[in-house]
């Protein structure tokens, strides 16, 4: 395994995890989650915290979209289980979320961000270390790891480029055309041969 973890299986992992209808699956599976699906595994530091809320409820807001994509949304923190849906019994005033439509897993070890790589370090966290950066992985159909993005705590992510980049790797797998810089659904992509960026930037270099 390498440290990065892109082109490798997902790290498969069993936990309890909150369900959409907000009952608590003590032995949430991973890998039979998403099996013949994308995956989108979101970790986040921290229930109840500042720029958290924002993301899982922006994530929500998304879900159809996402959904219509045939993604499987994954949110991991190294909460309980019964914290998670604490707060998604907390009103949006009072810094909740509400019922998210997404499955909410449960770290309490740190096990399973120290298997993604992303288990924050002593005297460079908000929160205490240990607990899960700011990361996402998305996975193709094979439980493959497409893309991974990770941003400090203070800086909340854009679940639009998430979307883009599920779209991009749709794209490819549908078309064998690579997606350049600034690709959105619609726009053309790219043969991956000297001819085809060639093409590809005279018709498009303005636009870059």
């Amino acid at each position: 395994m390498t440290g990065i973890l892109i082109g490798e299986r997902a790290p498969n992992f069993t936990s309890a995890a909150v369900l959409p209808d907000g009952t608590i699956q003590s032995d949430f599976e991973l890998h039979e989650s998403i099996k013949g699906k994308y995956g989108l595994i979101f970790f986040y530091p921290l229930d109840f915290t500042f720029v958290c809320p924002s993301e899982l409820i922006a994530l929500g807001n998304r879900y159809d979209a996402l959904v219509d994509l045939n993604v499987q949304i994954i949110t991991v923190s190294t909460d309980s289980p019964h914290a998670h849906r604490a707060w998604r019994n907390t009103e949006l005033v009072d810094g909740g979320i509400g019922q998210v439509p997404f499955i909410m897993a449960s770290d309490l070890e740190g096990e399973i961000v120290t298997s993604y790589g992303i288990r924050s370090i002593p005297n460079n966290s908000f929160y205490d270390s240990g607990v899960a950066m700011r990361a996402t992985f998305i996975t193709d159909r094979n439980l493959v790891i497409r893309s991974l993005s990770i941003n400090d705590e203070p800086i909340g992510r854009n679940i639009d480029e998430h979307i883009r980049t599920v779209e991009a790797l749709q794209f490819f797998e549908e078309n064998g055309e690579v997606c350049p810089a600034g690709w959105n659904k619609g726009k053309p992509g790219m043969q991956n041969t000297a001819e085809g960026v060639s093409k590809y930037l005279e018709d498009n270099y303005e636009s870059l």
